[in-house]
């Protein structure tokens, strides 16, 4: 947490030192959370790092409190730095969970009839700049669907993630932010008319018409991320929708259970008054790396004549590979306009990238919870 909030990870171990010596010292070995953070406070300002890293310190701990999930997307072609960055984010910001679209393509391409080649789709033959980029897009949304599992565990969880790699395209999480929108403003309708008068066997029997519509929208969207068997998350909604009603049917079979109609009941509509409340809405940054021409030309040259030598897939034509990633790439950076944060990396400057990364990522949690505190009174005034 202490380098979470941009402490250096050698004064940060220094300070969980001295806290722990102190309260060895004073025999506090039953201490409260605040009691605690007091205490460390304390020798946070002792050392220099006062108010700012402070209130980041609070903030994080609200942020892990709430659940609210967040999913940080690391897109750029191959040899801009992704992985380094992904990992190196995940360590200082204490994100346990990095996903790697390479290991999801394979996933995909060998366990599922998936539409994907074992050759890279910048190693291929194109007769156009547009044909390139249209197969590109499609195999990120192939990807997208095995990633389906992963993000609603995320989502329902509240659990971080990091996504890197190349098959990324910023604009399917874009639509996927304006379907979000779209569903919100349909539950806002739904319990509206929800408030209208209805008896409680009306409620339940469209409540369970709702599951089994979204078990079987579940079934035919996310068939290929389950047969990726990297869709955990989707499974256990599943089976959670499935045991529920099963035991309604069981229920239902029992005529001793008259007795416990009520309470059955009355239990049952705290549970959907529980599942019906929205989740905290995901904060989702995606982020594009881009090189410089001249740095990254000298890599992939690099990398490609590594990979070369071991896989006969890719071609000698090393100027056909290069010149298929910098189309990838400006397709990438083409959402700039839209907003997308674009960040240059180069290897003389990457501490200081990272540095910027680290601090970009704080600000956009920091809005994140702005937002979701400010959608917490309107929900609890509805």
């Amino acid at each position: 947490m202490l380098t979470v909030t941009k402490i250096p990870n050698h004064v940060a171990i220094k300070i969980a030192l001295e806290l722990k010596k102190l309260l060895v010292d004073n025999s506090l070995l039953d201490v409260s959370q605040s009691d605690l953070e007091a205490n460390l406070f304390k020798l946070m300002e002792k050392r220099g790092y006062g108010e700012d890293y402070i209130n980041r310190y609070k903030m994080m701990t609200r942020f892990h409190h709430q659940r609210v999930p967040l999913v940080v997307l690391v897109c750029g072609t191959a040899c801009t730095g992704k992985s380094t960055i992904a990992t190196q984010l995940a360590g200082r910001l204490n994100l346990p969970n990095v996903l790697q679209t390479d290991m999801v393509y394979e996933l995909l391409r060998t366990s599922t009839d998936a539409p994907l080649t074992s050759v890279p789709v910048w190693a291929r033959d194109f007769d156009s700049p547009e044909e390139l980029i249209t197969e590109f897009c499609r195999e990120c949304r192939v990807v997208r669907k095995g990633l389906a599992g992963d993000l609603k565990k995320a989502m329902k969880d509240g659990k971080p993630i990091i996504i890197e790699g190349i098959h990324l395209d910023p604009s399917i999480y874009f639509m996927d932010e304006e379907k979000r929108d779209d569903n919100s403003k349909m539950e806002k309708k739904v319990a509206e008319c929800e408030k209208s008068p209805a008896s409680v066997e009306s409620k339940t029997e469209r409540q369970q018409e709702n599951e089994l519509h979204e078990k079987r929208m579940d079934d035919s969207q996310e068939c290929m991320s389950e047969e990726g068997g990297i869709s955990e998350g989707l499974s256990c909604a599943k089976s959670h929708v499935i045991s529920s009603s099963d035991s309604a049917y069981s229920k239902e079979k029992n005529p001793r259970a008259e007795d416990e109609g009520h309470k059955d009941l009355d239990l049952q509509k705290n549970n959907t008054t529980k599942k019906d409340k929205p989740a905290a809405e995901p904060i989702v940054v995606p982020i594009v790396l881009r090189m410089s021409d001249f740095d990254h030309k000298a890599l992939l040259e690099e990398w490609t004549a590594t990979r070369a030598s071991r896989d006969n897939c890719l071609p000698q034509d090393h100027r056909k590979l290069i010149n298929n990633l910098k189309l990838i790439q400006d397709y990438l950076c083409s959402f700039e306009s839209q907003g997308l944060t674009v960040v240059d990396i180069s290897a003389n400057s990457f501490p200081q990238t990272l540095d910027w990364l680290h601090s970009y990522l704080l600000q956009c949690i920091e809005r994140g919870l702005l937002a979701a505190c400010s959608e917490s009174p309107k929900q609890g005034g509805s």
